[in-house]
C-alpha cells in the first residue's frame, strides 16, 4: 500500500449538514416568541431569550398577529397607494430600520445560517423549558444550570453577567474564581428545606462564595422569589420557563 492509498484511506467524508425546514423553523420561531411574550408582556424579555435584536421580536410579533401597531397599517397603506420607500420614510418621520421593524416578514428567511440559528434558538428554548421544569434534585438542577451556560443573568444590583460550566464548577464572567458545585448544593439544600420562598438579598441563601450570582439563577428557575424591587434589577431572570 502507497502513501498516497494510505492518506486516501484516512480522508473521513464530511457530516451532512442538518437540513431544516425554513417555513417550521419560523414558525417555531413565532410561536416560542409568543409564548414568552403571553407569560412577560416585555419584548426585551423575550429577546434577552431567545438572544435576538429587539426590532426582530417585535418584527416575528407582527408576523405572527400577535401584536398589531397603527404603524403597521398606516406604513402598508401608503405602500399600496404606490409610494416608494423614500416618500413612506419622509411621510412616517422614521428610518428605513424603524419602518421594515413593522413590517411583517414578506418572505420566509432563507439564509442557511439564519434559518439554522433560529432551528438552534428554538432547540435551546425546549431543552432549557423541560430542563427547569425538571428539577427536584441537585443533579436535575445542574442539568438546568449546564443548559443555561451564556445566558444573561442580572445580579440583585443589576449588573450582567455569563457562565460557563466545566466539570462541577461553574466559571463567571465577573469573577476570577469559580463556583463550586458543592456550593451551589449548599445553598440549593437550605432552599428545598426552607418555609421561606421571598430571599430578600443572596445572603438569605447562605454566607458562601459566588452567592450573589447563585440567587439570580435560582430566581431565574422558580427556586426562590425576590422582593419586588430586585425584581426590577433582574428583569430578565422573570421566572417564564
Amino acid at each position: 500500500m502507497t502513501v498516497f492509498d494510505m492518506k486516501e484511506m484516512m480522508i473521513l467524508p464530511r457530516p451532512k449538514k442538518k437540513e431544516y425546514d425554513s417555513k417550521i423553523v419560523l414558525g417555531d420561531l413565532i410561536d416560542i416568541a409568543a409564548d414568552l411574550y403571553d407569560s412577560t408582556g416585555q419584548i426585551k424579555i423575550v429577546a434577552a431569550e431567545l438572544n435576538l435584536a429587539e426590532h426582530k421580536v417585535k418584527k416575528l410579533m407582527i408576523t405572527g398577529k400577535v401584536l398589531s401597531y397603527p404603524q403597521t397599517d398606516q406604513i402598508q397603506e401608503l405602500i399600496k397607494a404606490g409610494h416608494t420607500m423614500v416618500e413612506v420614510e419622509s411621510i412616517m418621520s422614521l428610518s428605513k430600520a424603524s419602518i421594515n421593524a413593522y413590517l411583517p416578514y414578506s418572505k420566509v428567511p432563507y439564509k442557511e445560517s439564519e434559518v439554522s440559528a433560529n432551528a438552534d434558538r428554538c432547540e435551546k428554548y425546549r431543552q432549557r423549558k423541560a430542563a427547569v421544569a425538571a428539577i427536584h434534585d441537585m443533579e436535575t438542577l445542574w442539568k438546568a444550570i449546564e443548559l443555561f451556560a451564556g445566558y444573561v443573568f442580572h445580579t440583585a444590583t443589576g449588573l450582567k453577567y455569563t457562565y460557563t460550566v466545566h466539570g462541577g464548577e461553574l466559571f463567571i464572567s465577573r469573577k476570577e474564581k469559580s463556583v463550586t458545585m458543592s456550593t451551589v448544593e449548599k445553598a440549593y439544600k437550605k432552599v428545598a428545606g426552607d418555609s421561606v420562598r421571598i430571599y430578600n438579598r443572596p445572603k438569605d441563601l447562605g454566607d458562601l462564595f459566588g452567592i450573589s450570582y447563585i440567587y439570580p439563577i435560582f430566581y431565574r428557575f422558580g427556586l426562590i422569589d425576590v422582593p419586588e424591587k430586585v425584581k426590577r434589577k433582574m428583569v430578565y431572570n422573570k421566572k417564564i420557563l
